[in-house]
């Protein structure tokens, strides 16, 4: 396992950290039939580990063990599940160098951008705990006499969580959370990209004592072995509920499977965020808040922007200043410090980001900076800026999840809001204003679930993360994340 030319395991404080293996009911296991695949650095190409490629009778394994662990489990107090949640919080907090180090091996991101996602993911699990203790039911005057309703509430059952590669650690502590302070036990399917820290997780919980089959991690390569193990999860009558990140086509299928069974979902699906500058917003802020918004991650994340927006009178002066910005950015390994753009996560994803460039540069599009993916080893690609981008460009419509920068003009307020929502999906979206009643009246018009106003970040364990349209339903985050993993239920007494 290298990276950087050394061994991985030696540059952890505690290399005990490093897992290989799926964890199943409190046990470290591999493949049944012995079956591995390679996680691979996406800045080196080199390979950091082999893990288990396991078959789907691992996966009803490990439904079981969740199944078998769901009473003893959802039979705690919520003050003992939240000293678990913080137990575990505090050992993330504690190895957060480590746990850094891994997620940027198998994910590329920046060193300090993993380090940030490491904070964000650990505070799922303290904002979790605490709501673990507000989890109210209430009661109801009765219609009939002599009668009284109460309202309790209580976990759903066994939970399957899928996760994406781009955030390998918070998309996972941001299901995983609230399905154990709702007293839930859980099969988390890894990203075949990035299963090392989903492996870790593990660790950390089997160290604070979390008991056996709670968490289980079942690691699948890309393929068949991977669908088998989506349509085992959706289909087991032992799971009461799937939540999944990832593409709308993939949750349309997910949905489809889980028919049978009719489970509960929520699905956080693809994004086509517009950011839009008017003609009176700050442009230096307007400028970060793009840089924040479009290339952390590499432009890796489904709430980045991905259609820009700018006003007339201000679009060359925008763009202009982005461009500058841009242009000081720096491509390299993102154990390097100052790097700010590290590699895609392979090189189909800078396949994509290069196809549409080549094809909005084909619809007439002038390309400000970058446009080229960068040689040598690991899959990398240049930022880049795009002005005079035409409507009828494939990334209008397409998630481009690349360092791809694609600026539209505009000339009314009426005209833009028609072009943001103007698409299938509606997760975030984004604006620059200092006019107030402008504030309120685009943010109510614009169709997403979530909206960042002069500023490009948007999620935090506190708030609501979700959308509308095709891109999902249910939130996760906030004081309503944990009603995903709960049901309601009526007890009423009667002949009082």
């Amino acid at each position: 396992m290298t990276i950087h030319g050394q061994n991985l395991a030696s540059q952890l404080s505690n290399p005990s950290l490093l897992r290989t293996k799926g964890y199943i009911n409190g046990e470290w296991v591999d493949a049944s039939d012995d079956a591995k695949f390679p996680v691979i650095n996406p800045a080196t190409g080199a390979q950091l580990a082999e893990v288990p490629n396991m078959p789907c009778g691992q996966v009803t394994a490990a439904i079981e063990a969740a199944h078998a662990a769901f009473p003893s489990w959802s039979a705690l107090t919520a003050y003992q599940r939240q000293s678990y949640l913080l137990k575990l919080h505090a050992a993330m907090e504690s190895h957060h160098e480590d746990l850094a180090l891994i997620l940027t091996a198998e994910n590329g991101k920046p060193l300090a951008e993993a380090k940030g996602e490491i904070a964000y993911g650990a505070g799922f699990l303290s904002w979790f705990a605490a709501e673990a203790l507000r989890t109210y039911g209430h009661t109801v005057p009765a219609a009939i006499p002599n009668q009284r309703n109460t309202i309790i509430r209580q976990p759903v059952g066994v939970c399957g969580l899928i996760t994406p590669w781009n955030f390998p650690n918070a998309m996972i502590t941001r299901k995983l959370a609230p399905a154990l302070a709702a007293g839930c036990t859980v099969v988390v399917k890894a990203p075949a990209e990035t299963p090392l820290s989903a492996l870790v997780i593990c660790a950390l919980a089997e160290g604070v004592g979390i008991p056996k089959g709670v968490i289980n991690v079942v690691v699948v390569d890309k393929g068949p072995r991977e669908a088998a193990c989506g349509m085992e999860l959706c289909v087991n009558p032992l799971v009461s509920k799937i939540s999944f990140t990832g593409s709308t086509a993939v949750g349309r299928l997910l949905m489809q499977q889980s028919a049978s069974t009719l489970k509960k979902l929520s699905f956080e699906l693809g994004g086509n965020a517009a950011f839009m500058v008017f003609d009176d917003a700050d442009l230096d802020l307007a400028v970060e808040g793009t840089i924040a918004s479009k290339f952390r991650a590499s432009g890796q994340t489904c709430v980045c922007a991905n259609r820009i927006f700018v006003q007339s009178n201000v679009y060359d002066e925008f763009a202009h200043r982005l461009a500058t910005r841009v242009k000081a950015m720096k491509v390299g390994n993102p154990m390097d410090e100052g790097v700010n753009i590290g590699p895609l996560v392979n090189d189909r994803a800078v396949d994509k980001v290069e196809r549409h460039v080549t094809d909005a540069v084909g619809k007439g599009a002038t390309v400000v900076c970058g446009g080229s993916r960068v040689s040598g080893h690991g899959s990398f690609f240049e930022p880049t800026v795009l002005t005079n981008v035409s409507p009828k460009s494939a990334l209008t419509s397409e998630e481009t999840f690349g360092p791809l920068a694609a600026l539209f003009k505009f000339d009314t307020e009426e005209d833009v809001i028609e072009e943001a929502n103007n698409t299938d999906v509606g997760l975030g979206g984004y604006f620059y204003t200092q006019d107030v009643s402008r504030v309120y009246r685009v943010a109510e018009k614009m169709q997403v679930g979530m909206v960042g106003v002069n500023t490009g970040v948007i999620s935090q364990p506190c708030i609501p993360f979700g959308g509308v349209k095709q891109s999902g339903f249910g939130r996760e985050g906030g004081k309503s994340g944990i009603d995903e993993y709960m049901i309601e239920k009526l007890i009423t007494v009667g002949n009082i």
